[in-house]
């Protein structure tokens, strides 16, 4: 039991939960604002090519990352142009963009590297020391505490600003906002672009941290993952944290048995998979979404 559970395995952890973390903040800030966000699959596939495209270009990880960012915001002002303003159909909107996501980084990566499957190697984010916190949580680029400050700040400003007063009255009663002289769409155009380059960090950190190329499907169903840990946190920030270090210990744990030999590879690698469908078939009949996300129309 030692070799499973030491500290190694919580530092894996707390790794393995950041992709699905930056996920779940990023669609709880969309679904605050009435807005489902079904395509940060596709938004995290296609930030982890950018950011490994930009870094292959310029030579610079920093510049890969904000070049990630960007690919999330730019996919999320799509996403809030076609929804918001266009009334489109949220579901169909965001499998739309996962599709995307999917056939543009096959595509693109064949065209710069010759292979749909993996990108050349670049050059990985940095690694960020902070003195006696490293001894704990190891050695991790600056994502880890980056994560950490958006989970509080995220907290902060939904629940003790105006402006988070306004964000969740958009989502929840946007009429009663609008009388109050509340601007319904300008605050779901911006926050469904702000929660989309919010996910987008999980697609660089994937790409630019955890490992240090682009291979296509990498993100693995962990935007699924990030919806999941979102209803689970009743979509607010801890709980999104608390609920994706659960999936950060699933995926830590199975790369842990699979390097002991202990199971056959084949059954460890459904361990996320089967953790995320029964959150989901224990959970979402009880959860209360903060909105009936329909769309808006001002009268």
């Amino acid at each position: 039991m030692g070799q499973i559970i030491n500290l190694g395995l919580f530092q894996a952890m707390l790794r393995m939960s950041l992709p699905v973390l930056f996920a779940a903040l990023g669609g709880m800030f969309c679904e605050r604002v009435g807005v489902v966000n079904i395509g940060l699959e596709g938004i995290m596939l296609n930030s982890a090519f950018f950011a490994v495209f930009a870094t292959y270009a310029s030579g610079n990880p920093w510049i890969g990352f904000l070049a990630g960012v960007l690919s999330g915001v730019g996919l999320g002002v799509i996403i809030a142009l076609l929804t918001v303003r266009y009334y489109g159909n949220q579901i169909v909107v965001g499998t739309g963009i996962n599709v995307f996501g999917l056939g543009f980084s096959a595509f693109m990566c064949q065209r710069i590297w010759g292979s749909r499957g993996a990108s050349e190697s670049v050059t990985a984010l940095p690694i960020f020391r902070v003195p006696y916190l490293e001894r704990v949580l190891g050695e991790n680029t600056v994502l880890l505490y980056l994560a950490f400050l958006l989970v509080i700040l995220s907290h902060l400003f939904l629940f003790y600003t105006p402006w988070g007063l306004r964000v969740r009255a958009v989502g929840e009663n946007p009429q009663a906002a609008d009388t109050a002289g509340v601007d319904v769409h300008r605050y779901k155009m911006v926050f469904v672009s702000l929660g989309s380059g919010i996910a987008a960090l999980g697609g660089v950190f994937l790409s630019l941290a955890h490992l240090n190329f682009f291979a296509w499907g990498m993100t693995s169903g962990r935007g699924f993952m990030g919806l999941a840990a979102m209803i689970f946190g009743k979509w607010t920030p801890v709980g999104c944290f608390l609920s994706s270090l659960l999936f950060g210990f699933t995926d830590a744990l199975q790369m842990r048995l699979q390097a002991l030999g202990i199971l056959p590879s084949q059954i460890i690698l459904l361990f996320p998979y089967l953790v995320t469908i029964l959150v989901l078939s224990g959970f979402v009949g009880r959860a209360t979404p903060p909105s009936d996300y329909k769309p808006y129309e001002k009268k």
